[in-house]
């Protein structure tokens, strides 16, 4: 944890408490934001608006506006913007991957059907980009419909890779990054041009937090077979039964027996773990180390975001960035 001028190590609540008033101007926007002239697609997203969620993204991007001198309307405005994105793309992960579940509470898929979903995700989108368009600025504009397309492609990679134990590192980190961290770096930049930073601030912006969700990802890949469902707001080895591999499993493998991989490949066919049960597949993934090297892949990436964010001149935000980059790699859940 970072530790300010006074001594002492800044927690989440003081972290958030530097925007927490905009923040809540983000809440009040994605509430009013989310009428829809349909009631269903209404209802679905005040549903996922209600359901929680850290705002990391919002967060993340309304820091970065504050640490480049700047934010205010525009940063709230684009803050929605990109909680609404992640919100959309949430809506359609949960479609393709059958989700019971999501955040402790059932899935919009499960309450709703898949069909209403797809659609209601859909207008979440245009609806990002609606709310985006106001600012009538044309940088930010690729940036988010650079974004989209990313996150589109690595969702049809995956797609295209789900059910094959066949994975290698650089596939994981290929769709990390498209998943993940490309909606970081996004976040970070758009914080950027909304404060009129000038561009070599934006690119290292964007820098500092690519390198921050790809930490936060391969994280959140160890925390699905480490945590408990409590935790997680899902079930745990949730990944591997919706067809998965992930980079734990990935290292794993290298040096995994035949009746383990066997263990893995019957999962990946059934969808379950009643023939190859969870703790087996846990127990040898970190007796392989596919736990523990993938957070040292994780540190890596953290220990790049730390190095970046601190080359810039120590503000209370440049100390809230450096913060944000402890918090989310070093949590459990």
């Amino acid at each position: 944890m970072e530790i300010d001028r006074a001594g002492h190590a800044l927690t989440a609540r003081e972290i958030f408490d530097l925007v927490r008033g905009d923040l809540e101007l983000v809440e009040k926007a994605i509430d009013i934001e989310s009428i829809a002239s349909v009631d269903t697609v209404t209802t679905i997203g005040r549903y996922l608006h209600q359901s929680g969620g850290k705002r990391l993204r919002p967060a993340l991007l309304l820091l970065c506006a504050r640490f480049a001198g700047g934010g205010g309307k525009t940063a709230v405005h684009l803050g929605a913007v990109v909680e609404m994105i992640h919100a959309a793309t949430l809506v359609h992960d949960d479609v393709i991957d059958v989700a019971r579940t999501r955040r402790g509470r059932p899935s919009a898929n499960v309450q709703w059907g898949n069909h209403t979903c797809v659609l209601a995700g859909d207008w979440l989108y245009m609806q990002a980009f609606q709310v985006a368009l106001r600012e009538r600025n044309f940088h930010v504009l690729d940036l988010l419909i650079g974004l989209t397309q990313m996150m589109v492609e690595g969702e049809l990679i995956q797609l295209d890779r789900i059910g094959r134990i066949g994975i290698s590192e650089a596939d994981c980190m290929e769709l990390v990054d498209r998943k993940t961290a490309c909606l970081f770096s996004a976040c970070a930049r758009l914080g950027a041009v909304a404060a009129g930073a000038d561009t070599t601030v934006e690119e290292k912006l964007g820098e500092f937090a690519w390198n921050l969700g790809m930490a936060f990802q391969l994280i959140d890949d160890t925390l699905d077979f480490t945590s408990r469902e409590q935790t997680l707001g899902k079930p745990v080895g949730g990944d591997l039964k919706e067809g998965k591999v992930t980079l734990p499993l990935v290292y794993a493998l290298e040096s995994a027996t035949a009746a383990e991989c066997q263990l893995v490949e019957t999962v990946l066919r059934d969808r379950n773990y009643e023939a190859a049960p969870f703790e087996q597949i846990l127990s040898f993934v970190e007796a392989r180390g596919g736990v523990r090297r993938t957070r040292e892949r994780a540190q890596q990436f953290r220990e790049r975001a730390l190095q970046i964010v601190s080359e810039f001149p120590e503000t209370p935000y440049q100390r809230a960035l450096v913060a944000v980059t402890e918090m989310v790699t070093d949590r459990d859940r």
